[in-house]
């Protein structure tokens, strides 16, 4: 058995368990986070945060044999008849009305706006025509900076992730997009010269096989039935109907692309770029040529890269299907047999998971202070089929306590073995050839016999010959080819490899040296432990479709060694005749050239993307101007295998690290926690959240896709709870929105469809906000004042100027810190919370001449002069907040800020995407900290009288209160007065200042009367409701003993913590200060309780 197969658990080599054990390590600082939007909320909150805190970067991360178990765990809640009642009714929705925009308006064209304002939002409706316009109008180019008025000196450039040409875009690109557009957007606007350029990958490998299933499922013809041209033809053909797909989702999910620059990793110009970068390294000694072994899929007959090796946790013995075999297969199982040692000397016993690979075995191996074998050591035993010696040496990797001690070599199919031939000079025997076969070498009884078939035919021989020991269980990973499904065959082949240690030193100094900066920090530990510990990169695959290698095996009159390949590689087959005959001092008319069949990595050609299409290696205008990429944004799984190449081959091609931050996002699981996977079935089309879809059309994809029955069933069950009537319409500005709210840096994300539902429904607020805006703009017959010269005069006219200041600069600090998340955190709070909730329902009577008591008050120039200013400020905060919500919402705040601009004062951008981004520094004037402090008061006074009212049953009764508290809170509420009648819903409010001589206020202060209901505001502050006669005084007394059992425990569990001895040492001052007002403000409230309940018994009639 493989020392380090039991150790790990997997048979792969080391750069593959390093790769692995590094991806598992970044998965581990993230957990799946079932996020909820809370939309109820008062103050400022983060739209969706996460049930629990992140774990830290130190925890230990989960083995496979955890994860296989969380996995399946979850497949059987799925399974299972348990439903969650709060998740399910999250889900819940009623079909909306499609409304349809129907005006003619020819392709290009800017939407007419003038048409009557729709009472209600569809999004259907407001994404239409737009983007088509923006194209047109060239909004996304850089060449449109020259056009802005408010224009910076300073260039930003990114590239998109590519997309894989092999389908269509799930909800990890939606994400990506969501976010790439939202700082694209917002630095556009901020006047930068800004380059996002779009684009495809090949993806050669994937691509392939779509292509070869397509063609045998239609035609029933494979790869080989066709030439090489015919079959890249076919590829051509079906790479233009996909790309072209992806290409609408991107449009459709609004992405601001510069689409004359749209690149495609085998387009010509894209094409001589990987040329030059290969001819390049080869040049520099960077790319040699090598035998050694590769992960490799005998169903493509190609080498594969690690990060399409996907592991399949055994927990014992198990029957898999494996590609090109009738029978199911065994694996789970550890085989022992027994080696004959040479001159009948006894027996060494090995074990192996893989008995096919032992007619490679050239050597057994032993711990050199193991006891056992101490006297075998220099010894042979014999080969039972071959009748080869094989040499028993010693090596101290070996692990004595692991199975017999003694463990079979096998350089030419295991990674570890192979590196033990180079130590102890052993041959390296090729047994399974590239189709999966047995080669020559097994003998004739063997040859042409696939691999798992011989494992049989040779566990048979073994008993025959009476060597065989047995096999038991035997828990192991078994890596699969995530393309094919076939198991990985470590396979000796000759090929490229790039050396990567200089340049893995280069990409670390350059984070080290602050060069390139990476979000979130934690990641550089990540990046420096794999960077550290890189092997060469294998840049060879067996393909037809990609690039094919610029490389040439030479053949001319002067070779000697017909064992030796001699090889040279040229920018074209001319150069590389010069380079040949150069080289080996002979004619070029006398080589023959025969160019490697093979193709390059697509991680190769991918990882030249920041420069490449930019026209690498001509210094083109867009080189010298948007490179390096001012940032890359992706996402986090793809630190190694994308990131890290970028930064390697950048610096070493182009002189400059290819981008001067990356910003990693996680990843996007499903309702489940699971991560979303074509290969599980839980993929969401970003359009069907966009447009709708029915339960069964999702179930039809998933029957159409190629899932095993297993994940098929649990695949549909999960759609059936997740969505038993389909998914609703919510829109690109919903979805993009949903997806901006969460935690991008460093939670994995859990995205539910409640989630995307709840922004539609935001939508429509932002809908009707604008239409009461219009409303009231219509009706006023003073023009909109400008917002430098708008200044509030009364209270609530500060506060919300205020409150928008402080909104502004808090979306500013966050766009700075790509923190989206508290963007639309804030901007959800201020819109909903403060504006809607606040500040519009206490300007409704202002605005329509009414005062607090709802009587129509006389146009004096005072109210007149409240009206004209409230608009005012109405207007701007509107208009502005669109603009601020516009990198998010491009659709909705186009269409309402377009509505808006017959009002606007002065002269105004042809768009919103070209309007300034607002600026705090502009509305200093509209800061007013003290009434944002203050405000914080007025709205618990508010929310307690409201719930006096409540208590008592006054839905339309305005009653009179009164207000016992300090002199300070006094003069808060007298300079608040109005908003405290109009929203708390009373007539007037009597305040009483016990502690203080009447002279301090401006009114009469009066005690209230007694038997009245008190509520508590804090330990200082009570309001007092006269009992009104039909009070249902046993349901309130009820109501009161109630609450007071919820404040008791409350209260017990404060005084315990602040009790606890080390309470004064460990806590900091303004936390105890805190928890000090909090006991206060509870005693008060129990003291309050128990008096109430004294004065309503004393009423309560007797029986």
């Amino acid at each position: 058995m493989k020392w380090w197969s039991r150790c790990c658990g997997r048979g792969w080599d080391d750069r593959a368990l390093f790769k692995l054990n590094a991806r598992v390590f970044m998965r581990m600082m993230k957990t799946a986070r079932i996020l909820r939007l809370r939309l109820a909320c008062r103050g400022p909150v983060r739209l969706c945060s996460s049930n629990k805190p992140s774990p830290s970067p130190n925890s230990f991360p989960r083995t496979q044999a955890e994860k296989h178990r969380r996995r399946r765990s979850r497949e059987e809640a799925i399974l299972s008849s348990q439903h969650s009642t709060v998740e399910d009714k999250a889900v819940e929705w009623c079909l909306k009305e499609k409304i349809v925009y129907t005006a003619q308006t020819p392709h290009g064209t800017k939407k007419d706006t003038s048409l009557p304002f729709l009472s209600s939002y569809s999004p259907e409706y407001v994404e239409s025509s737009w983007y088509q316009w923006w194209e047109k109008e060239g909004f996304f180019s850089p060449e449109t900076h020259e056009r802005l008025t408010h224009t910076e000196d300073q260039t930003f450039s990114l590239c998109i992730p590519p997309p894989n040409v092999t389908g269509t875009l799930h909800l990890g690109h939606a994400l990506t997009v969501a976010v790439e557009d939202a700082i694209v957007r917002w630095k556009r606007m901020k006047g930068y010269r800004v380059l996002w350029v779009p684009g495809c990958d090949h993806a050669g490998i994937a691509t392939q096989a779509v292509v070869e299933r397509r063609l045998l499922r239609k035609e029933g013809k494979r790869r080989l039935d066709f030439t090489r041209e015919e079959f890249l033809q076919e590829v051509w053909k079906w790479k233009n109907e996909k790309g072209e797909e992806i290409y609408h989702q991107l449009r459709r999910l609004g992405a601001s692309l510069d689409w004359s620059r749209a690149c495609f990793t085998m387009d010509p110009r894209f094409s001589r770029a990987v040329t030059e970068a290969f001819v390049r390294l080869c040049d520099s000694g960077l790319i040699y040529r090598s035998e050694s072994l590769v992960n490799w899929s005998c169903a493509l007959e190609s080498a594969i890269s690690d990060i399409e090796v996907d592991s399949k946790e055994l927990s014992g013995q198990t029957m898999l299907s494996v590609p090109g075999y009738e029978n199911m297969v065994e694996f789970g199982t550890m085989f022992t047999f027994a080696y004959p040692m040479e001159n009948n000397d006894g027996k060494i016993l090995v074990s192996t998971t893989r008995p096919e690979t032992m007619l490679g075995d050239v050597a057994v191996a032993v711990h050199p202070d193991d006891p056992r074998y101490q006297a075998v050591h220099g010894k042979q035993c014999r080969h039972p089929f071959t009748n080869r010696l094989l040499p028993i040496i010693t090596d101290t990797m070996v692990d004595m306590e692991l199975g017999t001690g003694a463990v079979k070599v096998t350089p030419a199919h295991d990674h570890i073995d192979f590196l033990l031939s180079h130590r102890h000079a052993l041959p390296r025997l090729t047994v399974i050839a590239g189709d999966g076969t047995m080669t020559p070498l097994c003998g004739q009884w063997l040859e042409g016999v696939k691999r798992f078939d011989a494992r049989q035919l040779i566990v048979d021989a073994l008993v025959e010959k009476k060597l065989f020991r047995g096999k038991k269980n035997h828990v192991m990973t078994l890596p699969i080819c995530s393309r094919s499904g076939d198991i990985i065959e470590p396979l000796l082949k000759k090929q490229w490899f790039v050396r990567c240690d200089d340049m893995a030193k280069k990409a670390i100094q350059a984070v080290e040296d602050a060069q390139l900066e990476i979000i979130p920090h934690f990641y550089t530990k990540t990046w420096k432990n794999w960077l550290s510990n890189i092997s060469d990169w294998c840049i060879s695959r067996q393909l037809w479709w990609g690039h094919q290698i610029p490389a040439y095996l030479v053949e001319h009159p002067n070779s000697t060694d017909k064992q030796e390949e001699q090889w040279v590689w040229g920018r074209s087959e001319d150069e590389a005749r010069h380079r040949a005959a150069v080289k080996y001092g002979v004619k070029p008319e006398d080589i023959i050239l025969t160019q490697d069949p093979d193709v390059l990595d697509t991680w190769f050609s991918s990882g030249l993307f920041p420069f490449a299409m930019l026209g690498w290696p001509e210094q083109t205008t867009d080189l010298q101007c948007f490179y390096p990429n001012s940032i890359l944004e992706t996402g986090s799984d793809l630190i190694f295998f994308w990131v890290a190449r970028m930064v390697m081959l950048g610096t070493e091609l182009t002189e400059q690290i290819p981008f001067k931050k990356v910003l990693f996002h996680s990843l996007v699981r499903d309702k489940h926690g699971r991560k979303m996977s074509k290969s599980l079935g839980n993929v969401i089309d970003p359009l069907d959240l966009i447009h709708g879809v029915s339960l069964e059309r999702l179930q039809k994809n998933v029957k159409e896709g190629n899932l095993d029955p297993r994940e098929q069933l649990v695949s549909m069950e999960a759609q059936r709870k997740d969505f038993p009537n389909g998914i609703p319409q919510c829109g690109t500005d919903a979805l993009r929105f949903a997806l901006c709210s969460h935690k991008m840096q460093g939670e994995d994300i859990s995205l539910s469809i409640s989630q995307v539902l709840s922004c539609r429904h935001f939508c429509n607020k932002i809908w009707q906000t604008v239409r009461f805006t219009l409303g009231v703009l219509e009706q006023s017959t003073t023009p909109v004042g400008t917002r430098e010269k708008t200044i509030p005069v009364s209270s609530m006219d500060r506060w919300i100027c205020s409150r928008f200041y402080s909104t502004v600069l808090q979306c500013e600090q966050a766009f700075e810190a790509y923190e989206l998340h508290t963007v639309t955190s804030a901007l959800y709070s201020f819109w909903v919370h403060n504006l809607c909730d606040v500040y519009i329902e206490y300007v409704k009577p202002v605005l329509s001449q009414q005062n607090e008591g709802g009587m129509v008050q006389t146009d004096t120039e005072h109210s007149g002069r409240m009206r004209q200013v409230a608009s005012t400020v109405l207007y701007h905060c509107v208009s502005t907040s669109l603009a601020l919500l516009s990198p998010f919402m491009p659709f909705i705040t186009e269409e309402l800020w377009q509505r808006l601009q017959p009002f606007r004062p002065g002269a105004a951008a042809k768009s919103l995407c070209l309007e300034p981004y607002p600026c705090s520094s502009q509305l200093a004037h509209w800061h007013f900290p003290e009434e944002e402090r203050d405000f914080l008061f007025v709205q618990e006074v508010i929310r307690v009288a409201r719930c006096l009212r409540a208590q008592c049953g006054l839905t339309k009764h305005k009653p009179t209160m009164w207000a016992v508290c300090s002199p300070s809170q006094a003069k808060i509420l007298l300079h608040f007065e109005s908003p405290v009648l109009t929203l708390s819903r009373i007539s007037s409010l009597h305040i009483y200042c016990p502690q203080s001589s009447d002279t301090l206020l401006s009114v009469p202060s009066t005690s209230p009367p007694k038997g009245s209901l008190i509520g508590v505001v804090d330990h200082t502050c009570q309001l007092h409701l006269h009992i009104q006669s039909g009070l249902d005084v046993s349901k309130h007394i009820a109501q009161l003993f109630q609450r007071r059992e919820k404040l008791l425990p409350k209260l017990e569990g404060i005084r315990c913590r602040v009790q606890s001895p080390d309470y004064l040492t460990k806590v900091p001052a303004y936390v105890r200060q805190q928890m000090d007002s909090k006991v206060a403000t509870l005693e008060q409230e129990l003291q309050t309780i128990e008096e109430q309940l004294k004065v309503l018994q004393e009423t309560q009639p007797t029986e």
